[in-house]
């Protein structure tokens, strides 16, 4: 056991698997008090069960480490208030909280039903709200305390996750106006987007350059809650394997004045030089990814049999797996 969070209390949302057990795990090895929150249920959010966190409390106490299970869900006020009460009820304090839980329902949007968005948006979005809204209020009278976020860089844009893209990039603002907000109480409000190997980074339609665990991400979390974090607000990290970046603060980079009102004709002639477009990254990744797959066709139909082409010859799973995402 390491002493970096020794004497806090941290509360760890989606704790039962993946990067949040990785965390939950973390931050008691460094010598945190962790209450592990997970509502149990699978990717899509159906069949809770308490099972989890029932099984990641106990192995921390097996390892030597301090931890509560609580299954409530994150989705309602009265959920978030119990998560943050069961830290009180157990340990008396409540030092930081880590919201990692979510869910996840793929569908291009043109496609996307209602009970496809609702969810996603209140697990991840409402969900870290409930807590941040019950945990602010405890750590307000405190004197202090630390909230992290899981955003995503799909926070910039998704093909078919618009509704988990919407979501996280919500958390990317509440991050931001709670850091505003609550920083003379002493709170700080972070966010990490990690890249690492978990249930719902296997749907991720592209292959991605770098790929952690959701070990690697433990660490920069510890850190946040620290006290060597505590001049640290408002910052949005990633973190990949051994990789750590920072994302930028959003800001109008170009602007243009008029004499007259503007009208559409007049911005027709002026945009285009005088402010432009900026690029969204994803459309770059998306169109370098069709010709790199336009190239690989054209490759494989090269060397296919007389008379067959590769494209021809792919297996029905293979179909059906490049379909999986609309």
């Amino acid at each position: 056991m390491a002493d970096f969070l020794a004497g806090k209390v941290i509360v760890v949302t989606g704790a039962g698997r993946g990067i949040g057990r990785a965390v939950a795990l973390g931050c008691a090895a460094e010598g945190a008090s962790v209450v592990v929150n997970d509502y149990g249920v699978s990717i899509d959010g159906s069949e809770p069960s308490s099972e989890v966190a029932d099984a990641v409390a106990r192995e921390i106490r097996d390892a030597g480490g301090q931890a509560v299970p609580c299954a409530d869900s994150v989705t309602s006020m009265a959920g978030g208030h119990r998560i943050v009460q069961t830290a009180l009820d157990a340990y008396g304090r409540l030092d930081g909280v880590v919201c990692v839980a979510g869910i996840l329902r793929e569908r291009m949007l043109f496609n996307m039903a209602e009970e496809e968005w609702d969810p996603v948006i209140e697990t991840h979005l409402k969900g870290t709200f409930t807590v941040f809204r019950a945990a602010s209020a405890v750590m307000r009278k405190a004197g202090g305390g630390a909230l992290v976020g899981f955003t995503s860089g799909n926070h910039a844009g998704s093909v078919s996750q618009a509704n988990y893209s919407a979501a996280k990039g919500g958390i990317v603002s509440l991050v931001r106006s709670a850091a505003l907000g609550l920083g003379k109480y002493g709170i700080t409000a972070n966010a990490v987007a990690p890249v690492a190997r978990t249930r719902m980074s296997a749907n991720v339609p592209f292959d991605m350059a770098e790929m952690g665990e959701p070990e690697d991400v433990a660490p920069l979390v510890a850190y946040l809650l620290s006290e060597a974090a505590r001049d640290i607000t408002g910052q949005i990290y990633t973190v990949a394997g051994r990789r750590i970046a920072v994302w930028n603060q959003p800001q109008e980079i170009r602007s243009m004045y008029g004499e007259e009102p503007w009208t559409a004709e007049s911005i027709a002639k002026r945009l285009p030089e005088a402010v432009g477009v900026e690029t969204m990254p994803m459309i770059a990744k998306m169109a370098a990814y069709a010709k790199a797959t336009e190239e690989r066709k054209a490759t494989e139909d090269h060397t296919a049999p007389e008379g067959q082409t590769a494209s021809e010859d792919r297996t029905a799973s293979e179909t059906g797996q490049e379909g999986a995402t609309s």
